[in-house]
């Protein structure tokens, strides 16, 4: 089980850092599509030559494609908040994907819901609301967090809808080819004179988000995800940290209280043994 926490850890990690590379082209006037699609396309290639026999049979299933709609909508929508939000107030937005889930879950999955589970939710809920601090002078950028989460909270849905229908490196790669396809017209359109820094970033920012994902895998693969579930939530800590070491933004403190209602609540439901969100991969 540590080993499992601690490759967990590490991937919630990269997945932030990759973020803080994506955030580092926008503020270079970087298209945030462009990110978007050079981090699928990227991720996709290298992940090709590692892939198991039937690598495409997932690609058939047009409800695999729905779920790679989400998670593509879910990119291009954070890294538009990104280029004008910090990234811990992004990433405490971001995480209503959780509730909306949830919500979904039990209502076209019809997956059973419980009243301590629900109860967190809420408090990750209010959580949010600190962040975000909806009302007239609620910043677009937060706005597109939000929605984010929202197209978060619809691909982890669809993922349990598709859960055993590929390999997981599979599904990883379908996720990351469809999103390249759907967001190559904007992206290609887009491209902005690439010198070697914004290379560096762009790569960086690809592999930040696809080893983190391989390493989310990895731990799932290691101990059962009831108990791995809530370490999802330490993106929002390294987010945090990232957003102050690149660029010296930290949270207010009502945003920072926000944080910490999202993460106890986040871990709050290592003491539930009702079913967790399976694995909450994003690219």
């Amino acid at each position: 089980m540590a080993r499992a926490v601690l490759i967990m850890l590490l991937g919630m990690a990269l997945i932030p850092l990759g973020d803080t590379f994506g955030k580092a082209l926008t503020m270079r006037g970087v298209a945030p599509m462009f990110v978007a699609f050079t981090r699928f396309a990227i991720a996709a290639v290298l992940l090709l030559p590692f892939l198991p026999r039937g690598k495409w049979v997932a690609m058939a299933d047009w409800r695999v494609w729905v779920r790679a709609a989400c998670i593509a909508g879910g990119i291009c929508s954070i890294l538009t908040a990104l280029s004008t939000e910090p990234i811990a107030n992004v990433f405490g937005a971001f995480f209503i994907g959780p509730i909306v889930s949830y919500t979904l879950s039990a209502i076209l999955l019809k997956e059973p819901a419980s009243w301590p589970r629900t109860l967190l939710l809420v408090i990750g809920f209010v959580g949010v609301l600190l962040i975000v601090q909806p009302g007239p002078g609620m910043r677009i950028g937060l706005a597109f967090a939000v929605l984010a989460g929202a197209f978060y909270g619809a691909y982890l849905t669809a993922s349990k809808w598709r859960v055993g229908v590929a390999p997981p490196l599979s599904l990883l790669f379908s996720q990351l080819a469809i999103s390249a396809l759907i967001t190559a017209p904007f992206g290609l359109a887009a491209i902005p004179p690439l010198d070697a820094v914004a290379i560096s970033l762009t790569v960086g920012s690809s592999l930040g988000s696809m080893v983190g994902n391989l390493l989310l895998i990895l731990a799932f693969g290691l101990a059962h995800s009831t108990r791995l579930a809530p370490f999802v939530y330490f993106q929002i800590i390294a987010a945090t940290f990232f957003g102050w070491a690149a660029f010296g933004a930290l949270p207010d403190t009502v945003a920072f209280l926000g944080i910490a209602l999202l993460v106890a609540s986040g871990f709050g439901s290592l003491a539930l043994r009702d079913p967790a969100t399976p694995r909450a991969d994003r690219a």
